[in-house]
């Protein structure tokens, strides 16, 4: 099990050139990839989709991209000369027109503004796409480390959780058929005291009670709820990503504990499905960082 929030870095240095992608990611229903990166690394978006696709079932991801190129072809100089004209010519105008011994030379004209321009001299697509290609997967494998390492914490107290639920429905069992019997006994115990010299009729009484013993059972949803609880079990166990499927799956478990508490009509099995309600809440809290 991982978490969907996480950081990951990683760097390459080879052919004078030093990379470093950084990975940052948080909650999303779907995988959403936000490229940041220079526009010399264009040829490469698709090779960081690729990878991160999969990596990474979801969450939106952040990719930063830190670049240096150190090679004797990144940076390349060019002069306008029809500037350099200009100021050449600008130079004699004034040294001929006022008298002037013209000192004018190379090492001035160079200096003055934009002549000279440095430009980034471009790049081999081959050695960038190289160098993105392992860089991306050494930062998906320092990122989905920790992702890992968060989603252990995330797991056991989704074990937790999720035992309090097996605990209240167990609790939950052993009341359900004390539940008519008492309902029985109440019924008989009312009817005596108001009816204290008329004979009971056990037909009726029978009859009433199996009309609650009806409206009240709760064993379907008992079984289903049990089978949800294992399967959920089996999901937390399971390597593959569990996020969609538990979030499926709360909303089924939700579903029974709700039609538990509208079929009850005792307080304290009511307090059983209010309690495990409250646990299936922090349950829907965590399965939002999982992947």
């Amino acid at each position: 099990m991982k978490s969907m929030t996480g950081y990951g870095k990683y760097s390459v240095e080879k052919n004078d050139r030093i990379l470093t992608i950084e990975l940052k990611t948080v909650n999303n229903r779907f995988l959403d990839v936000s490229p940041h990166m220079p526009k010399i690394f264009a040829c490469c978006e698709d090779i960081v989709r690729k990878t991160l696709k999969s990596e990474l079932s979801r969450g939106n991801v952040d990719v930063y991209f830190d670049y240096e190129n150190n090679s004797e072809k990144s940076k390349q100089v060019s002069v306008d000369y029809a500037l350099a004209d200009e100021f050449v010519r600008a130079a004699n105008d004034v040294a001929e027109r006022y008298g002037f011994a013209s000192d004018f030379n190379v090492t001035k004209l160079i200096s003055l503004p934009e002549v000279l321009s440095v430009k980034d001299g471009g790049d081999d697509d081959n050695i960038l796409k190289e160098l993105v290609e392992e860089c991306i997967k050494g930062a998906c494998a320092s990122l989905n480390a920790m992702r890992e390492k968060e989603g252990v914490t995330i797991k056991a107290d989704l074990k937790r959780l999720i035992d309090n639920i097996d605990g209240y429905l167990q609790k939950a069992i052993t009341r359900a058929p004390l539940v008519v019997e008492e309902y029985r006994n109440k019924i008989q115990t009312r009817i005596t005291e108001i009816l204290e010299n008329v004979e009971l009729d056990e037909a009726r009484l029978l009859n009433e009670v199996a009309f609650f013993a009806d409206k009240a059972d709760i064993n379907e949803e008992i079984q289903r709820l049990t089978s949800h609880i294992k399967q959920y079990n089996d999901i937390l166990e399971s390597n593959e990503p569990a996020g969609r499927k538990l979030d499926f799956l709360s909303q089924e478990i939700n579903r029974e504990i709700n039609t538990m508490g509208s079929k009850s009509n005792d307080k304290e099995l009511t307090s059983y499905v209010l309690a495990m309600k409250n646990e299936l809440e922090k349950i829907k809290e965590q399965i939002r960082n999982v992947e």
